[in-house]
């Protein structure tokens, strides 16, 4: 579990940050070569799109690492995500209780 209290760094910081501006590529350049719309591109560097596994595919063959690292990247924003947000953080305690009370899935799914 995540216990950092700074945001990890999201695919589009990654994307842009790392690996579009040291190899002077635009969004449209980066478009074209991964045969997307500009758009999805844009998108990604945005953080507006979440990385999918067939994008992470895309990605790991045009920068030369794995699917997992994009993968992961996203992993991690969502996770925070999950665990900073107030909605998320109070299914995440709902499930903490029941689980305490052992009314974990297990014994819920029993019941069906």
């Amino acid at each position: 579990m995540l216990t950092t209290k700074r945001k990890p760094a999201s695919v589009g910081e990654i994307l842009a940050g790392e690996f579009m501006e040291p190899l002077g590529l635009t969004q449209g350049d980066l478009a074209e070569a991964m045969g997307v719309p500009r758009k999805h591109v844009n998108e990604l560097c945005n953080d507006r799109h979440a990385i999918t596994a067939n994008t992470g595919l895309i990605l790991a063959r045009m920068f030369g690492n794995s699917a997992d690292f994009w993968l992961n990247v996203q992993r991690r924003t969502d996770l925070w995500e999950a665990l900073h947000s107030p909605d998320c953080r109070q299914g995440i305690e709902r499930g903490a209780f029941a689980a305490t009370w052992g009314v974990g899935f297990r014994a819920i799914s029993r019941r069906r």
